[in-house]
């Protein structure tokens, strides 16, 4: 009898049942550089995954519906160098207010603590984020601090800091130096180091000194795959007195250094990154170097950023890969920045607006462009948590009785 009731119970169900999406994304210009897709495409998510990707998934298999076709639908933002220590240094931002609302899904703190501070910036900052928040860990163990603790050889503890990576691999993504003073190459070796012990890669912010030259930091010092970031910036001799790209940068390009931008308040120079770029030499990676100070004039919001770029001659889709697959390759996280079947559903949806925008460097010399970048819906985790016009949403006069979101 139970055998023929399991029999009946099988027959009765529906064949072919049709999933039942939370959100779909129809119409849009989908680019994708990790799955080399840049077509126009509709983006289904069911349960906090991105659930099919395809042409022509009928709205009526949704229970939210989002019109697309005048946006460029990405993978969730990858932001590899910003400070969002909210609770540590007096610069750093909280990273929800500066990371979603411009796209950006997942956020990589640049070293604001160290070993001796890095839990409770876990459990303070990390922990409560929507954004999914990872880290360099500075070599120093007080982490960025000023310069009484990050000129001390004596905080830069290479076991220590290993050790603090190894113990939160799936946060700890590599090791950072920055602001080291001394004309001597302890910090960078010291974080190169702490990174060779914990199997994760070094971030490298680098003033070059008499003895301590860009050039053998790019070819001896850094390994493949190790972060020079700030290489932008006026105090990198990346060009020579020509306006050239120096041959020991495509050199250390061939052997596997990576750049970031890393724009800050005074790590980019149009006059540096113009006749690069026109040269071919372009970043691996755009970031933002996002804090108190950098937020404002130079205004090193992600979209800005990749604003910039896009206006010195870069094509959409190398400006999308720059902020999703490369920055997710260059920190070891191969499951992000991608619009992958059956992963976390991160989206970006951007708007390219034409007009008469100002863009400014780190030194306030501005670029009159004619084309800007703009987050107008963000996805975390398959929650829209970021919609200036409100293309995930119901008119009110269609609404009913609805009340406050909790």
């Amino acid at each position: 009898m139970r055998r023929g009731l399991l029999v009946l119970t099988l027959l009765a169900a529906p064949c072919g049942a049709q999933q039942i999406y939370d959100l779909l994304l129809k119409n849009g210009r989908v680019i994708d550089p990790k799955n080399q897709r840049n077509a126009v495409l509709d983006v289904a998510i069911a349960g906090g995954k991105i659930a099919r990707v395809a042409q022509s998934i009928p709205a009526a298999h949704a229970r939210v519906v989002v019109e697309a076709g005048d946006y460029y639908v990405t993978p969730g933002l990858i932001d590899i160098h910003a400070h969002f220590d909210a609770q540590g240094a007096d610069l750093n931002l909280n990273p929800d207010h500066n990371a979603l609302r411009f796209g950006v899904t997942t956020a990589v703190d640049a070293g604001s603590s160290g070993w001796k501070n890095f839990e409770a910036f876990k459990s303070n900052v990390i922990d409560k984020a929507d954004t999914r928040l990872l880290a360099f860990l500075n070599i120093v163990g007080a982490g960025m601090y000023g310069a009484e603790v990050e000129d001390d050889v004596a905080q830069m503890d290479v076991d220590a800091a290993a050790a603090m990576a190894r113990k939160y691999p799936e946060i700890i993504v590599g090791i950072k130096t920055a602001h080291y003073q001394p004309a001597d190459w302890e910090a960078v070796d010291r974080a190169v180091k702490a990174a060779e012990r914990s199997a994760t890669v070094a971030m490298v912010d680098f003033h070059p000194k008499p003895g301590r030259g860009y050039r053998e930091l790019i070819l001896q010092h850094m390994r493949p795959g190790d972060i020079h970031t700030h290489f932008y910036g006026r105090l990198t001799p990346q060009l020579d007195a020509a306006k050239k790209v120096q041959p020991y940068m495509w050199e250390a390009r061939k052997r596997g250094v990576l750049f970031d931008v890393g724009h800050g308040s005074g790590s980019f120079w149009f006059r540096i990154a113009a006749p690069a770029i026109q040269q071919g030499f372009l970043p691996d990676t755009i970031s933002t170097d996002l804090h108190k100070d950098s937020v404002m004039l130079p205004r090193a919001t992600l979209t800005n950023v990749m604003s910039k770029f896009l206006n010195l001659g870069m094509t959409l889709e190398q400006v999308i890969a720059c902020v999703t697959a490369n920055p997710a390759r260059a920190i070891r996280r191969p499951e992000l920045g991608a619009l992958t079947e059956g992963g976390e559903a991160d989206v970006a949806v951007l708007a390219l607006d034409k007009g008469r925008f100002a863009l400014l460097d780190s030194g306030h010399g501005k670029l009159t462009a004619d084309k800007r970048i703009r987050c107008v819906l963000t996805v975390r985790a398959g929650k829209v948590v970021w919609d200036t016009e409100g293309l995930s949403l119901t008119d009110w006069k269609e609404a009913g009785p609805y009340s406050n979101f909790k």
